[in-house]
């Protein structure tokens, strides 16, 4: 089962909660446990502000993951972590790059799930592989290739 907690920091236009939930059950499906985890819709300003505080980098960027630091001896609790996603940046994106916004949306909250899972994108053959399982999850609900212009 799922615990979401969704969080809106911001008075831009979201995605609905059913839908917010539908990308994280199609994300964890793999995952057998129980899972919580929260996510923050937020503004440019805090997107900024995390990070610059987290990452070092001094902008906004569309989705920032933190994965649960759980003691050993907590392991079995099912917080995943949270996500925090800029409003203004993934609307931003989806209309410079010429993708349908509940599409870019879709992606990116699956992105910022499966770095909660582990996945990483630094390596090319963790890149891979997480990518792969991007594009299957997001046809799966209908929506074209995330990466098909960056080949």
């Amino acid at each position: 089962m799922l615990e979401l907690d969704l969080q809106v920091a911001t008075q831009a236009t979201t995605p609905s909660a059913s839908q917010f939930r539908q990308w994280c059950e199609l994300a964890l499906r793999q995952r057998s446990a129980d899972s919580e985890l929260t996510i923050r819709l937020v503004d440019e300003a805090e997107a900024r502000e995390l990070n610059h505080s987290y990452r070092h980098k001094d902008y906004a960027t569309n989705v920032l993951s933190f994965p649960a630091e759980v003691p050993d001896e907590l392991l079995d609790i099912p917080l995943l972590g949270d996500l925090v996603i800029c409003v203004a940046v993934v609307e931003r994106e989806a209309a410079q790059q010429g993708k349908a916004p509940e599409a870019h949306w879709a992606h990116l909250v699956i992105h910022g799930c499966l770095h909660l899972l582990g996945y990483d994108h630094i390596e090319d053959a963790e890149a891979e592989e997480m990518e792969a399982l991007e594009r299957q999850l997001l046809a799966e609900l209908g929506h074209p290739d995330p990466y098909r212009d960056d080949e």
